[in-house]
């Protein structure tokens, strides 16, 4: 036997291994990714539905959140804002803001100073107007001498303009709603002044504390009175008074008496034409407002006696 025949045969076995399990990690990543951009997606669109106001508030928080937090700002005492809460009351989870005022993107708007400010313009107005009148009578031959029948004042109510009547120069006729020309001429050259500025008109009808005859059971006082206020409308509207200005037309008979003292002095027979401020023509618009009783005199008219002081 030769020695190769005597080596031992050695038979090597490959053995071959399927490739490995990788497990679900993969998996995780991928819904990972998936939250990711969700979220991404939705913030972008809460970003794009949301007011530059609030944008800010948001970033101011989170820029100082513990000063926002503790002092207020926009963001954190903004009740329109998305942080709600801070301000001076930190108990209170909704915005807080000083009385009487409104906040609107960092500006303060004071009501009160507001509304103050807008009467003091309109009372303004009111006086210029008085002295246009007062002029256009004095510069007027036909109206300068029934100078001391006219009485203009400011009063709570606004600008009144009063045409009282005297015992040689009545405004009407006797006992009726009939005026006088020289009545008329006043009307007409009042309307025009009138229409110089935007307030409405209230006209009311005075009479002396007389009976009209037969008064209590048919025509009284209440009715002349109101038929004067009338007839006082259409002359001025004939003046050029726009229709629409006048937004009270009243008869107050005798309730309203000039001359307390004396009922059946002339001067208690007045026509009584106030142009009224913007407080008393919300009142008579809601509600009928108040009588002339209630309107007391702010600005004396040096040019008259002290009568001009009554109501």
């Amino acid at each position: 036997m030769s020695e190769d025949s005597q080596r031992p045969i050695i038979v090597k076995r490959v053995k071959k291994h399927a490739a490995g399990h990788h497990g679900g990690a993969w998996k995780i990543a991928y819904a990972d990714f998936v939250t990711a951009m969700m979220a991404f997606f939705l913030l972008m669109w809460l970003l794009g539905s949301t007011t530059s106001g609030d944008l800010k508030g948001i970033s101011e928080y989170f820029q100082t959140p513990l000063k926002v937090a503790l002092m207020g700002g926009s963001g954190s005492g903004d009740s329109s804002s998305l942080v709600k809460g801070g301000g001076q009351d930190l108990t209170r989870a909704e915005g807080q803001f000083k009385k009487g005022e409104i906040r609107e993107e960092k500006k303060i708007i004071n009501l009160k100073a507001a509304e103050a400010e807008l009467a003091q313009q309109e009372k303004v107005k009111l006086r210029d107007l008085k002295e246009r009148i007062e002029s256009a009578i004095e510069s007027n031959p036909a109206l300068k001498p029934f100078r001391k029948q006219m009485l203009l004042d400011i009063t709570t109510e606004g600008l009144r303009i009063q045409i009282l009547d005297e015992n040689n120069r009545p405004m009407f006729a006797s006992g009726s709603a009939q005026l006088q020309p020289y009545t008329r001429d006043i009307l007409r050259e009042i309307g025009k002044a009138l229409n110089d500025v935007p307030n409405r008109i209230s006209i009311s009808g005075h009479t002396d504390a007389q009976p009209y005859p037969g008064g209590n059971k048919g025509y009284s006082n209440w009715e002349l009175s109101a038929d004067r206020a009338n007839a006082a409308r259409r002359e001025a509207i004939s003046g050029g008074l726009q229709e629409n200005r006048v937004l009270r037309v009243v008869g107050l008979s005798s309730a309203v008496l000039f001359d307390a003292d004396n009922p059946l002095n002339p001067i208690n027979r007045r026509i009584s034409i106030i142009v009224m401020n913007k407080r008393t023509e919300e009142a008579v618009s809601k509600d009928g407002g108040t009588i002339e009783a209630d309107a007391k005199v702010e600005v004396k008219d040096e040019t008259t006696d002290a009568a001009v002081a009554k109501p």
